[in-house]
Formats: structure tokens, sequence, C-alpha cells
């Protein structure tokens, strides 16, 4: 949990991607570059406990990250157990899963940050009111969507002017009043008995107390560019992002991709025994895919669901390692037979090597593969873990290079306009982003190469999670009884 002063807006919390290229977002603060999931709950009985429904809400979001939750690195059901819960004690709390994307786990890194008095954003005055917390936060460039907690006041969320992390809120009706949530997806909204879900809109801050709910647009007009790989990837099919169905935008995709498939197939004289989707997120597409072609869709694969999402696992070897650990082909699905295999994306090439080879193992005659995604030739300078291009087996590559890479017969791509065409048409407002330089990407580059030689010199962090905070952070002198107001917990003080 997360403890602010009142004078301050502390802005370090949970955060799906607080910075523009590897630069933090907030002055004199240091954050990390992340996709993760975040939530924020205040109830209107101050008397009730937030903890277990934070838990709860944390594990509907674990799909967007592993690495930690809370401030303790690893999975929500093994940091929050009924120990941990029964000593968070309060009404109101924010809560965090990580997606790493510096290539190693280091608790510095698990979020949310405890930033108590004097830590934060100076405001220079001793008191504020609602319009200094907005003041504060119309201050912020990047890419970013964050929920914060004032003690004995309320929580806060706000969005990037782009709107490209996604961020929403809901409430509750009970018997003394409305709970209020804030989640990256509506999915927690839903499971939580929340309703009257809304988006954050790009560059709003909201401030909810439990005398009522403040909303104020603090940065100037942009372009409302979502990150598309949402779509694609992160986030779970039963959400709604920015009035679109996740799901339904995968089936749109799955419809697109058929037609190329269709294509490529009759031009190469090639006939398709059976569509089988690589579990989990490309099976909503892969169904549409196969009854438009008017091929059998089966289950080739079947998945141990106790090992972590392959994309997001740390390093490169243990992402080859876990795909194994992950997936087991069934031989009767394969054998014999001309495959077409369905994955959301095809980054690294490492995920689709190996299952490729799986298949070609229990008797695939051909495996083609085709992606829902077009080929990735850049680094996502948003947050995905792909600090180089050279990564990237599709850089520099054509796609026959790429099939020969990956072990694969033929691989198929969407076409970007078509990806995108998949995504607006459920919300025609949403646009894209441009003005990434090529000096940019080889900026961040150099950055990413800088870091890595760092964390391999030193190692992983022991120390506390605020390591790095104190350089050139405004403070102000003690104030006395307002620096001891905090939750009452003691999670990790030992």
């Amino acid at each position: 949990m997360v403890i602010q002063r009142e004078n301050y807006l502390s802005s370090l919390f949970p955060v799906h991607l607080p910075c523009e290229a590897g630069r933090p977002a907030v002055t004199r603060l240091h954050v990390s570059d992340l996709v993760c999931g975040i939530l924020g709950l205040l109830l209107h009985d101050a008397s009730v406990h937030a903890a277990s429904e934070i838990s709860e809400g944390l594990s509907l979001l674990q799909h967007r990250g592993q690495d930690a939750c809370g401030v303790a690195n690893g999975m929500v059901r093994d940091v929050l157990d009924e120990k941990a819960i029964a000593r968070l004690i309060g009404g109101m709390g924010i809560g965090h899963v990580r997606y790493l994307t510096a290539g190693s786990s280091d608790h510095a890194e698990a979020q949310p940050f405890y930033v108590n008095s004097p830590y934060g954003i100076k405001t220079g005055k001793f008191r504020i009111n609602k319009d200094d917390v907005f003041t504060a936060i119309g201050g912020l460039t990047g890419a970013y969507a964050c929920v914060a907690m004032l003690a004995g006041f309320g929580i806060i969320a706000f969005r990037d002017p782009n709107g490209i992390r996604p961020v929403g809120m809901a409430s509750r009706r009970t018997n003394t009043g409305r709970d209020h949530l804030f989640a990256s997806e509506s999915i927690v909204a839903d499971a939580l008995g929340f309703s009257e879900w809304e988006d954050l809109k790009p560059g709003e801050a909201v401030i909810i107390s439990r005398s009522g709910v403040s909303r104020k647009r603090v940065a100037a007009h942009a372009t409302f560019a979502p990150d598309i790989f949402e779509f694609v990837y992160f986030a779970r099919p039963d959400s709604v992002l920015d009035g679109i169905s996740v799901c339904r935008s995968r089936i749109a995709m799955g419809d697109a991709l058929a037609v190329a498939v269709e294509k490529v197939l009759r031009e190469r004289g090639i006939t398709v025994d059976v569509v089988i989707p690589v579990p989990d997120t490309s099976r909503v597409a892969a169904l549409n895919l196969a009854q438009k072609l008017n091929s059998p869709y089966r289950e080739g694969f079947v998945k141990n669901r106790y090992v972590g999402r392959a994309f997001i696992m740390p390093g490169q070897q243990m992402r080859r390692k876990n795909v194994r650990r992950k997936l087991n082909a069934m031989a009767w699905e394969f054998a014999g037979k001309n495959v077409l295999l369905v994955d959301d994306s095809i980054d690294r090439g490492t995920t689709s090597e190996e299952i490729i080879q799986m298949a070609k193992d229990v008797g695939a005659k051909k495996v083609i593969i085709a992606s829902c995604a077009p080929p990735i030739q850049h680094s996502d300078v948003y947050g995905i873990d792909v600090p180089s291009r050279t990564e990237l087996v599709a850089y520099g590559r054509n796609t026959e290079e790429i099939a020969e890479a990956i072990g694969a017969d033929l691989v198929v791509f969407q076409t970007l306009p078509d990806l995108i065409a998949s995504v607006r048409q459920f919300n025609p407002s949403i646009s894209t982003t441009g003005g990434i330089s090529e000096e940019y990407l080889h900026q961040l580059e150099s950055q990413g190469q800088e870091q890595g030689a760092v964390n391999s010199r030193e190692g992983p962090s022991e120390g506390g999670r605020v390591d790095g905070f104190h350089t050139g952070v405004n403070t102000v002198p003690s104030s006395g009884a307002d620096d001891t107001v905090g939750l009452h917990n003691t999670w990790n003080i030992s």
C-alpha cells in the first residue's frame, strides 16, 4: 500500500508506463517503464478492510504481470496469502502486478511505492486542495496510467494525454453509500460487483474521496492512440477497453487474417488439414479463421496453467525453457497433417520456434503459422520488453527468412491496416501515434545496453523498494505528527 501526506502529491505508484523512452515521467523522481496491472479501491465504510478485494482484483490482472505483486516479487497467490491480507488494514488501498521490462528481477522495481513525506511533488503549500493536485498532475509527460492514494483522504487516478495505457473506474452501491474502484481492465469491476464502468479519458485525472468524485482534464488535447498490443495480447478477452470489446476485436482480427491466409495458401497450392491455436490469446481469432477457411478447429496443445506467460518471463533463456514446460502437443492432432498454427504475434521468435518444433516432433507434415499482428520490426517505446530491434526475428528479414529462422514451412502475417481496422471499427475515435525517429530508437537501444551492463556488473538489488528516489527529490522540514500518518500494517518490516 502507499501513503502520502496531504501537502504533497505522491505520483510514484502503480504505473503501467510512467515514462517515455525510459525517461522519468515525473521530474526528479525515478520510475520504471512498465506495462502492468494497477488497481485502487475506496470503500465507503472505513471500518471494512479493502485488502481481500484488492488481492482478488489483482489476481484478475495477473495476466498483465507476474514478476511482482505489491511490494514483493512473485505471483498474487504467493505474495498475498491469508496471513499477509490479515495484516493489511484500512478501507482503501492500491495494488500492482508488475510486468518486467528491464530484463531482470529487482525488488526495487516492485510497486506500489511507499512514498511518505517529504518525498513527492512539491506544491509550495503546506495544505493543498484538489486544484493543486490537478495542477501537479498536469505537468507530467510520457505514456502512463497511475493510481495513487493520499492517506486519510482518498484515491487518485490519471492517464496520459494520448490514452496509451488503460485505466478505468466503476462504482458499487452499498447500504452505507458507494464504493469506488480504479483498475486497468473492466474485468475487475465485473468480478467484484461494480457497475457503470468508464474509461478515464486521455489526459484526465480523477480524485475520489468518501465525500465525492472530482474529475478534470489536466493535459492539452492530443491524438487518442491506445496501445494496440493491449487488444492483440495483453488484455483479457472478457475486458472492454475504451469502449472496445477485446474479444470482438480479436474476432475481427481472425476474420481479416483468414483473407490473407486463404490468398497465400491458394498461391502456394497448399491445403490445410487443421487449424490449431497457440493458447491462450489466439483462440478467439483462430476459431473465426477456421470457420472462414472451412477447416477443422482443434485444440492441439494442452497448457499447464501453473506456468507463467512466456512473453513476460524475465530473460530469453527463461522464456525458451518455459515454452515446453507450459505446452504439450497432442500427437493425434498433428501426425501426418498440414497444420495451421495461429498465434497473436511473433516477436523474438523464441516461443514460435519451440512450438513449431514441438509440432514437428509429434509428426506434423507441414507447419504453417499465421500471426494476428504484422511483423514486429521495431522496439515498442511504450513499455514492451523489446530493448533492441536486433532481438526481433522480423528485423531485417522478409517473410521467407522469418519462416526459415523459426523453422516454419510458411508464415503469414496480418497487415497493419487490417489490424488497425479490426480495433478501430468498434471505436472510430482512436488513431495512431507517430514521430518516432531512427535516432530516437538508437538512443533507446544504447540506454538499454548500458543499463544491461550495469545490471550484470552489480547484480540484482537487495535494497529497499524506494531505492533511487533520493537523488534530487524535493524535501521539507518534518512537521511533527503528520509524518506518522500511515497504514497500520507491518508488511515486510522484518
